[in-house]
């Protein structure tokens, strides 16, 4: 009889897949409320084991909210929040009040929601064009989006940019980081394990030896490989 393959154990919910609740204990978000032609201050630049990029903690008057830092921000730099905003990095604008060809990230999928989109680090999108009650954003992807006039966006690119220039060197570096999001590092190749560890080991080299596609019926312990797959088959 085989072993629990890693689907099924990651699926028990074991501490080896489970992540440290602290990692995720910061929100980050836009204020709730409406705040128009407001000015705050960074108080804090802090580093998240759950981001990719730095956040910034803001204060605005008895309001504080922690938001993605931009690229040139420093401790103690005063930014603007509405119509009032300057266009400098870090300011928080609604989309029709930014001008086109403008760099921004944390955009709001709908009004008021908090950002949702453009929040990894290195990464920006641009404003193209404005409409009656909507305005269009070239993405990271290279699509164009349309958005919500009235939702909420910071201006400028998100720091951490070459994050991944620097190398890793150590196993032990990256185990770790793969730690602290939960994901399992090392990871073996299903090919190269043995018969009882996986349906797809044995020793037939990295030939797999059966169809990959799954069995509709199959039990939890085979049900690797393609899962109900629309078409198989060769392109044309």
């Amino acid at each position: 009889m085989g072993k629990r393959i890693i689907q099924q154990r990651r699926g028990r919910g074991t501490s080896t897949y489970r992540v440290k609740r602290k990692a995720y204990s910061i929100r980050v978000s836009y204020p709730n409320q409406r705040i128009e032609n407001a000015e705050g201050e960074i108080i804090k630049i802090i580093n998240s084991p759950a981001h990719s990029s730095p956040l910034c903690l803001i204060k605005i008057g008895k309001i504080k909210f922690f938001n993605i830092a931009a690229k040139g921000i420093h401790e103690g730099m005063k930014i603007k929040i509405g119509k009032n905003a300057e266009l400098q990095y870090g300011d928080v604008a609604k989309l029709k009040d930014i001008a086109e060809g403008t760099s921004i990230f944390n955009i709001e999928s709908n009004p008021l929601d908090g950002g949702k989109l453009i929040r990894a680090a290195g990464t920006s999108g641009k404003i193209l064009k404005k409409e009656k009650n909507s305005v269009s954003v070239y993405m990271p992807s290279k699509k164009e989006r349309k958005f919500d006039a009235n939702c909420r966006a910071t201006i400028g690119n998100i720091a951490a940019s070459g994050r991944l220039e620097k190398p890793i060197v150590k196993a032990g570096k990256k185990w770790h980081m793969m730690k602290a999001k939960g994901k399992l590092y090392p990871r073996t190749s299903a090919v190269k394990m043995n018969v009882v560890d996986h349906p797809f080991g044995s020793g037939r080299g990295k030939n797999i030896g059966k169809t990959k596609t799954a069995p509709r019926n199959a039990p939890p312990g085979r049900k690797v490989g393609t899962l109900r797959p629309r078409r198989v088959g060769k392109r044309n």
